[in-house]
């Protein structure tokens, strides 16, 4: 491997991004089409096949060129730097869906309420609205509904995902040191904590469904709990994959304790994923 180290590795050119750009265009028409009241199931998971066999087989490819040596020490820190502006991007992107909630709960509520207002519209449209959260708003949109309790199912799950984040630099740790065994251990656990949660989330949701009558469209506080807890519950689902994919690496000998660049940009996901968590217990679930 020592003749990658005097040069920067320029990648072959690849047909993965047109296969990428036909997957997603398939699988936004049939959503299209869904949204639309047509029947489309099909359309969609032939474009959703079509992209997971996309990324299958480039990752693969990527995987083969980092176990051949291709990669040197100038390539890792590009992936470093492309892992941190994209856990950036993700940052911003839970950042505006809290913002969201703080401008529901602390400025479009009390607005409509009377409080802070200067004008005469909650007198003349909404007298006997009270500003409080959870709300659905004057119009009371999706009817009566029942919050979701922080300390069930919510409470439990905050336990596993830290739990997990433990498990992980555990692993961690473990590779870094050469025991392959406390690697393997620890990160399985991990990968089975994540499925874990999710298992818990599902069923959160169908109690949410069938017993609370909390759903999307429960005005403000439905779409704002759904938002943010679907989309977490989807960057965990991704996040479980990950590690599922570094487990199966580990048991093929993959990574040294010196170059395991994909473990380490797979934990610091995890690890953003517990840190969002975290603040979706608070302000969701517990205030």
């Amino acid at each position: 491997m020592a003749h990658t180290q005097d040069k920067y590795f320029v990648p072959h050119g690849t047909r993965w991004p047109v296969f990428a750009s036909m997957g997603l265009a398939i699988a936004f028409v049939g959503v299209a089409q869904l949204l639309n009241g047509n029947s489309a199931l099909p359309v969609i998971v032939a474009g959703t096949a079509l992209l997971l066999f996309m990324v299958f087989r480039w990752f693969a490819e990527v995987v083969n060129e980092s176990e051949s040596g291709a990669y040197n020490d100038q390539v890792d820190r590009s992936f470093r730097q492309g892992m941190i502006w994209f856990i950036m991007s993700e940052v911003m992107f839970f950042a505006c869906f809290f913002g969201a909630l703080l401008y529901a709960r602390q400025l479009a509520l009390p607005w409509l309420g009377g409080i802070g207002s200067e004008t005469v519209t909650h007198s003349f449209l909404w007298p006997d609205f009270v500003s409080s959260w959870p709300s659905n708003g004057p119009a009371k949109i999706g009817g009566e509904f029942e919050t979701m309790s922080a300390w069930g199912i919510p409470a439990l799950n905050t336990a596993i995902l830290l739990t997990s984040g433990v498990t992980l630099t555990i692993a961690h740790h473990g590779l870094k040191d050469g025991r392959r065994g406390m690697l393997a251990l620890f990160l399985a656990i991990t990968v089975l904590l994540g499925f874990v949660f999710l298992g818990f989330q599902v069923y959160e949701y169908g109690h949410a469904y069938s017993e609370l009558n909390l759903k999307l469209s429960s005005g403000i506080y439905g779409s704002t709990f759904f938002m943010l807890t679907g989309f977490h519950g989807l960057h965990v689902t991704i996040g479980a994959i990950m590690l599922s994919v570094m487990l199966l690496r580990v048991l093929r000998g993959h990574f040294t304790p010196t170059r395991h660049f994909a473990f380490e940009a797979t934990a610091w996901y995890w690890h953003f994923v517990d840190v969002v968590w975290l603040g979706l217990f608070i302000f969701v679930y517990w205030l």
